[in-house]
């Protein structure tokens, strides 16, 4: 018979009094009691614990982009593009979350949807941080987090700054021209609208990727961040259509029709748009 392997007898430190454990260094315990059920429903745990690991993860992309557009300020391309392939497998996890909970009916949700409230992913800084970051800037989502002063300071100050995007442009007139007087100026506070000049400038890359392979890898790096984006906001509405079907949002929105228009919304147009000229 197999004896039971003792992991002190391949090193295994054992007694952690007075030592950092995995638990102590993670805060498990404090993390773990943070899922608090206002039904007796049975899916009301796994749709609060779908929504507190989505802001983990978009605690993770938001510190990624914030040094990739640290990176990309310094000159620093090899960093960045290690930090835009991650945030592309980040949106890649984020995707996974929505198979989970599709396996919740529409019965199954019923059963604690009024527990929510007003309450709506809808409201999520955190996303709106991200969507800020990458240039779809709409000043009237600052609203709803008005309420709580040191978040609405947050998204204001990023509306403040150029967005990533922004500066992904000026890296690319710098590169091609030399310089940046060319570049249309940057409307800070509100969506990315797409530009001719801009796109122009992406049309000299993809036409000649040999001299400009940089920089074609910086677009297809951004190209890849979004489809991976637009995949978890198809993934959003499919998941809510299939669940709630077409009823209003609990945060008010029309809910799907609401969501449906939200894959429009582009956050690099001009990389999309040229490819029907190459």
């Amino acid at each position: 018979m197999t004896q039971p392997t003792d992991p002190a007898q391949d090193g295994a430190r054992m007694d952690f009094a007075g030592a950092m454990s995995y638990g102590d260094y993670l805060h498990i315990d404090p993390l773990l009691s943070q899922q608090h059920c206002l039904s007796d429903a049975h899916d009301e745990l796994l749709f609060i614990i779908q929504h507190q690991t989505s802001e983990l993860w978009m605690k993770l992309v938001i510190h990624e982009l914030t040094a990739a557009r640290s990176a990309l300020t310094q000159g620093d391309m090899p960093r960045m593009f290690k930090v835009l392939a991650r945030v592309s497998r980040i949106f890649e996890q984020l995707n996974s979350q929505w198979e989970v909970l599709r396996t919740m009916t529409p019965a199954d949700y019923t059963r604690f949807r009024e527990s929510l409230g007003p309450s709506s992913g809808f409201q999520s800084w955190q996303y709106r941080l991200i969507e800020f970051i990458l240039g779809n800037r709409n000043t009237h989502m600052l609203r709803p987090h008005e309420h709580v002063p040191q978040v609405h300071a947050r998204l204001t100050a990023e509306l403040a700054r150029p967005s990533f995007y922004d500066e992904v442009t000026a890296h690319l007139f710098r590169t091609l021209d030399g310089n940046t007087d060319a570049m249309p100026t940057p409307v800070l506070d509100k969506p990315h609208e797409e530009h001719p000049d801009i796109r122009a400038r992406w049309k000299i890359v993809y036409q000649d990727i040999d001299t400009h392979w940089t920089l074609y890898e910086l677009a297809e790096k951004l190209v890849d961040l979004e489809d991976y984006f637009r995949r978890w906001r198809f993934n959003h509405v499919t998941t809510v259509e299939r669940v709630i079907g077409f009823k209003r949002g609990t945060g008010g929105t029309s809910g799907v029709q609401y969501l449906r228009r939200m894959l429009e919304v582009e956050l690099f147009p001009e990389l999309w748009h040229l490819r029907g000229e190459l």
